[in-house]
């Protein structure tokens, strides 16, 4: 995925209520810059650490900017959590995930019971729904998952499980923006509910595709599929 404009270079000020974040534009100007993420971003926050703005297509949008990612650990990481959602469609569609090959129809966004997936894919022999999650937090080599507790995330595996059960394929993709960690496991110190719940999923079938992503000014590509301890 390339980015379809020239991204901003900032440095970060603060985060602060979640979604808002200031940060200090290369002229000295502090603006307010939108971050996408909900979560609490353990060990991808560093203040005065280089960051990556997308301006604002919207001229009425309250925020000039998107926070897209951070300068960390000598590489940068993304944070925006609408990203993975993008790059999985794009991986399935043309063929670049191994597992994830064949599909003939893929479209994102779709409902299933009470529950909406971020992807669907069908071909003639199978339907395949695909669920995404963006993975920021490293603790040691590892990315861990959530970095905080997550009730919609629980929901979203009882759902695949349902799915699976109903004789459809079932998938969990993991999108780790950043390149220093080398596995991938459950947060179960954060949110030890969905801990179990992903270990039950994966006996009832639901498979985990746990994918590491480098990031760039100029775009972010999926690279490989890591180990997963759980």
């Amino acid at each position: 995925m390339q980015f379809d404009q020239k991204l901003v270079p900032a440095k970060l000020i603060k985060r602060y209520k979640r979604f808002l974040t200031d940060v200090e534009l290369e002229d000295g100007t502090t603006v307010i810059a939108h971050c996408t993420n909900s979560g609490t971003m353990i060990s991808c926050l560093e203040e005065g650490a280089p960051v990556m703005l997308s301006p604002a297509k919207d001229p009425k949008r309250k925020t000039r900017f998107t926070w897209e990612m951070i300068f960390m650990n000598n590489s940068w990481i993304g944070i925006n959590t609408m990203i993975p959602n993008q790059l999985v469609a794009e991986a399935v569609t043309n063929n670049e995930i191994d597992g994830l090959k064949g599909y003939t129809l893929v479209k994102r966004e779709v409902k299933f019971e009470d529950s909406r997936l971020d992807v669907y894919a069908e071909n003639e022999n199978e339907k395949c729904f695909i669920e995404v999650k963006n993975v920021t937090m490293k603790v040691d080599d590892g990315a861990l998952f959530p970095d905080a507790v997550t009730t919609r995330g629980l929901k979203h595996l009882e759902t695949l499980i349902r799915i699976k059960k109903q004789g459809m394929r079932a998938v969990m993709v993991y999108v780790i923006q950043r390149m220093d960690v080398n596995y991938f496991g459950t947060a179960i110190h954060i949110d030890p509910n969905y801990a179990e719940a992903l270990q039950r999923a994966i006996i009832e079938g639901v498979e985990v595709f746990p994918m590491q992503a480098r990031v760039s000014p100029e775009g972010i590509e999926l690279v490989k599929k890591l180990p997963f301890k759980l």
